[in-house]
């Protein structure tokens, strides 16, 4: 039975703790491990019990991983290797090379210990609210074997492919999100440039993203290819281009009455249509 199955917490910093505090009430219960003692405390005061090294813990079935690094990743589960026992499923959810990932798979596999990996998206509150999201890079069945026990941290929990997937999936949603930090300063340096309070820009930008999605409102698209006449989402989106590329045009134009340089502004400019679908052809431009 799934809950049957016992659980292991490695690394418990700003993400690993309100992690593994989850875990606690699982029925099989969760045993902790950090180089720090401090760290482990508040964990055996919820009801985690504790271990003396990264070894104790492998005798858990499900073994989560929040570490720094590859190396520190590669250095943990080479260690739970050693004593793990066939079957049990080495959970890396630090972000990591996916080659990492896929590495360390290939080379447990023919032991019949399964290294995955699944980062996590949301930050230290939603782990403590058990509202992260988690992108899994597993084989199917341990997939669905591990799922259960995720969802004790993670409200969305995702299969995202192989090993390795998990990885990918989370590199590319953390490339929007400081792609968005990068274009959010250069707004903000606008704004201050044309007189703007940048406390209240914030509280707007902030209130508008919660009702439209921010981003997300347009990742809605099975693939990248030109969307056809007839697609869902052609008419919508050749009119998000027309309102996008209208008002670029005109935070530009203030930029350079201001002498503000907008180059994330001048790519989007170039790259809004294409990236929608919907390029531009010469009767569009007319």
């Amino acid at each position: 039975m799934t809950e049957d199955l016992k659980l292991g917490y490695i690394g418990l910093g700003n993400m690993g703790a309100p992690m593994a505090k989850r875990l606690v009430e699982w029925p099989g219960g969760v045993t902790v491990f950090d180089l720090r003692t401090e760290a482990m405390t508040p964990l055996a005061e919820v009801g985690a019990t504790l271990a003396d090294s990264v070894a104790d813990v492998a005798t858990a079935d499900i073994i989560s991983v929040t570490v720094l690094n590859d190396a520190q990743v590669r250095e943990v589960v080479a260690e739970l290797a050693e004593h793990a026992k066939p079957g049990t499923v080495i959970a890396i959810h630090s972000t990591i090379s996916p080659e990492t990932a896929i590495e360390l798979a290939d080379a447990l596999r023919p032991r019949d210990i399964h290294v995955i990996d699944a980062p996590v998206s949301g930050g230290g509150g939603a782990a403590a609210n058990g509202e992260l999201a988690v992108m899994v890079g597993a084989d199917r069945e341990v997939y669905e074997r591990i799922k259960p026990a995720f969802k004790q941290f993670a409200s969305m929990v995702i299969h995202a492919g192989e090993p390795g997937a998990g990885t990918r999936m989370k590199l590319a949603r953390n490339m929007l999100t400081f792609t968005s930090y990068a274009a959010a300063c250069e707004a903000m340096k606008l704004a201050e440039a044309a007189g703007i309070d940048l406390g209240q820009l914030g509280r707007v930008v902030r209130h508008t993203d919660a009702l439209t999605g921010g981003p997300g409102a347009i990742m809605v698209r099975e693939d990248m290819t030109t969307l056809a006449p007839d697609h869902w989402l052609h008419d919508a989106f050749t009119h998000t281009r027309g309102l996008g590329e209208k008002d670029l045009s005109l935070a530009l134009a203030l930029g350079e009455a201001k002498g503000v340089d907008l180059p994330l502004a001048e790519l989007a400019l170039q790259n809004l249509a294409a990236g929608l679908g919907v390029p531009h052809t010469s009767s569009t431009r007319e």
